[in-house]
């Protein structure tokens, strides 16, 4: 098993969800073209209603509930449960009320029966109160669950890489 896949086993493990090794490790690939096609759509939806501002939107996409895990780029570490993240994105349009413009590339989706993860790179322009604007450029893993036949975020981790020498956050991440 490669160190992806046992993390992503150790990570669905958590979430309750089992049986899973067997699916990830299985020689022939799963016929999940149209599951990877809802993911990709539930991603542009979810990009659209960023580029709006549109918080009710945005939380379409995510499981309802306590049992939402994100690991956001921004303090505090982590947030638990849909209201939490909900909060978080209600803060983050009133802190930068300006147009925003937010982009999602390098899209890689696998699924393995009722759940998926995929790993992409967003990147956002916003507009501060002052009117100047700031760039940031996040890596973002997501791992989904199937719920009454729909994809949902269940756990997200955004991150930016660290100078290590200067202890700064590399914003703009560039390969």
């Amino acid at each position: 098993m490669n160190r992806l896949t046992y993390s992503l086993c150790c990570t669905l493990a958590a979430l309750g969800v089992t049986g899973v090794s067997s699916h990830l490790n299985a020689a022939e690939p799963a016929p999940a073209n149209s599951d990877k096609a809802a993911i990709q759509a539930l991603e542009e939806r979810y990009a659209a209603a960023f580029n709006a501002k549109d918080v009710d939107a945005i939380m379409k996409a995510y499981a309802p509930g306590p049992r939402l895990f994100v690991f956001d780029v921004t303090p505090p570490r982590q947030h638990v449960g849909w209201e939490d993240y909900r909060k978080d994105w209600q803060e983050l349009f009133a802190a930068l009320p300006g147009s925003i413009k937010f982009s999602i590339s390098d899209l890689d989706v696998t699924t393995a029966g009722a759940v998926a993860y995929s790993h992409s790179i967003q990147a956002a322009q916003f507009t501060r109160k002052d009117g100047s604007k700031f760039e940031l450029v996040v890596r973002v893993t997501d791992v989904y669950r199937k719920v009454r036949g729909h994809w949902l975020i269940v756990q997200e981790h955004v991150s930016v890489p660290v100078d290590l020498d200067t202890g700064k956050a590399d914003l703009l991440s560039k390969p």
